[in-house]
């Protein structure tokens, strides 16, 4: 390959994953798949094999977000910090862990609030909500806990006032490992609830 060519091939990978990132903002997308696949088409390149990896993605949404949404993002991000830290104090039995954007720093208008729960069995999530007469649906999970190894958990969905929140259920060792991330394969980065006031704490 020339050099010009992987410029070429540089270039086009960064302006997919702005282009994502807009679209990602703008459009409330949430699977980065889905958003560069939009991307490649907008820009003329339906079919390139170049796409940008999640992780490059994350990094112009980020920068999205300093340029253009400078005061907006953060405080809508400190809104859906204290959703997640109310969500926490309610399922403190389950050991609750905040992850994904809202931990991240990258959540936008659009994003869920993203909790992983442990628990003996799904049915005690289920019924604890009940009892607390907080309506919800049940739903699953799809997450990579190794390189190639994928597990479906169950996991509950409701609102805190206008805020959707996630909350996947693990067993109780589940704690002791978290599943891939799907930006950098890495483990998922969690926040226990004390961590989680910290970042509330912090100016």
């Amino acid at each position: 390959m020339s050099v010009r060519s992987s410029t070429r091939d540089r270039q086009m990978r960064q302006r997919i994953a702005q282009e994502a990132a807009r679209i990602i903002v703008g459009e409330g997308i949430r699977d980065y798949l889905v958003a560069k696949r939009k991307a490649a088409e907008r820009l003329g390149a339906p079919d390139t094999q170049n796409l940008p990896r999640n992780i490059e993605v994350e990094a112009e949404l980020a920068a999205y977000q300093r340029l253009f949404q400078e005061q907006d993002q953060p405080l809508r991000l400190r809104q859906l910090r204290a959703a997640a830290l109310d969500a926490m104090r309610f399922f403190e039995r389950f050991d609750p862990r905040l992850t994904g954007s809202v931990l991240s720093g990258t959540a936008s208008e659009h994003s869920d609030v993203n909790l992983h729960l442990f628990a003996d069995a799904p049915e005690d999530v289920h019924l604890f909500l009940f009892e607390a007469n907080v309506p919800h649906e049940q739903s699953q999970r799809r997450l990579r806990v190794d390189r190639d190894d994928y597990v479906t958990y169950p996991s509950v969905r409701f609102l805190a006032g206008d805020i959707p929140i996630e909350a996947v259920i693990f067993p109780f060792n589940g704690v002791r490992q978290a599943p891939r991330s799907p930006l950098d394969g890495k483990p998922m980065a969690r926040a226990n609830l004390r961590r989680v006031e910290d970042l509330l704490a912090a100016p």
